[in-house]
């Protein structure tokens, strides 16, 4: 069941009430440093001098294992020699930077070569620093610590980066995604669609009268009404299907894998369950409803997002002209 705070806050008491835009905080995780050298004694010589600080290191005893290793953990420092049996430390620079380019990790190269060239050729290969051998311990954590604090960089310019693009795709009022998310994930989806032959369903929904709401009660009570049907919607939808706001008081909700009755079910439970949720804004209580319009396609040639969704408009003014606080499928939809 869902209550209505005075406040105008949505509290929710149904389990499977699903919140949209989490994401994992990884602010907590250990900073992790893998060490590569075919060399027990200058794997030892790293273990103890980052074995004061706040590390968990890694080993590694060829570049192979190395790599390995970095696919399963993503360290945020790797410290590798140069000459190494199997694969060098300059091919691992390599391998890392293309294998992983959305993941940033510092570079730092050990090598008992100081020559220019030599130093060139490993920060081309994507090395950020060197050390040469024999390194002196000190020097060793200062430089790990210049890559701790590049990495927390660009981990701040990534999570900013992931709130932008969170903003740029979410309607900041319901929390649901954006026209513009929907512009990206409709077609792909579509396409995925035809290529894998199952049904894919565009349900157009407009609450009824919800302009005398406004006029009625005020617009802080028909943005409440609006998020009331936003949580109501990601409640009865799978986490495969996509609710979104067009704008107004206009939704659209692209379901997938379903068939004809069972998107009928699904909308009909959004529908009842919308009609029976009391609103309450000081003394007065009321009750609102919407109306859905369906469009469905299933084939092996993904027909024009647009042209779909206005099918489902047709079906939603079909919908408001028989009543409202129905449902109605589009006639030509032919699943």
């Amino acid at each position: 069941m869902f209550q209505l705070e005075l406040d105008g806050s949505l509290r929710t008491t149904e389990p499977n009430a699903r919140t949209v835009g989490e994401r994992k905080d990884t602010s907590s995780q250990p900073f992790k440093v893998l060490a590569v050298d075919d060399s027990a004694i200058y794997r030892k010589l790293v273990e103890q001098s980052l074995s004061g600080e706040r590390y968990a290191v890694l080993f590694a005893k060829n570049g192979r294992e190395a790599l390995d290793l970095f696919g399963e953990y993503q360290p945020a420092v790797v410290i590798t020699d140069w000459n190494m049996p199997d694969m060098g430390g300059v091919e691992l620079c390599k391998y890392i930077r293309r294998d992983f380019p959305d993941f940033y990790c510092h570079l730092i190269l050990l090598t008992g070569n100081s020559e220019k060239e030599q130093v060139v050729e490993g920060l081309a290969a994507g090395a950020d620093d060197y050390l040469t051998k024999p390194f002196h311990s000190g020097e060793l954590v200062a430089r790990v610590e210049v890559g701790r604090r590049i990495v927390e960089l660009h981990r701040q310019i990534q999570a900013k980066n992931r709130l932008l693009e969170d903003m740029a795709l979410t309607d900041a009022l319901t929390g649901l995604a954006n026209r513009r998310a929907i512009d990206v994930w409709a077609p792909r989806q579509l396409s995925a669609a035809a290529r894998h032959n199952f049904p894919f369903w565009a349900v157009m929904a407009d609450l009824d009268l919800f302009k005398k709401v406004n006029d009625t009660y005020g617009h802080d009570a028909g943005d409440t009404v609006l998020k009331t049907f936003a949580v109501i919607l990601t409640a009865h939808t799978r986490q495969s299907d996509m609710c979104a706001r067009l704008g107004g008081e206009e939704f659209l909700v692209m379901m997938t894998h379903a068939d004809r009755e069972g998107t009928k079910t699904a909308v009909e439970r959004i529908r009842k369950q919308f009609e029976n949720t009391k609103c309450t804004f000081g003394n007065h209580t009321i009750t609102a409803t919407a109306s859905f319009g369906i469009a469905g396609f299933r084939g092996t040639k993904p027909p024009d997002w647009n042209a779909l969704v206005a099918q489902a408009d047709t079906a939603l003014y079909l919908a408001k002209d028989k009543g409202r606080n129905r449902m109605e499928f589009e006639p030509e939809t032919g699943i």
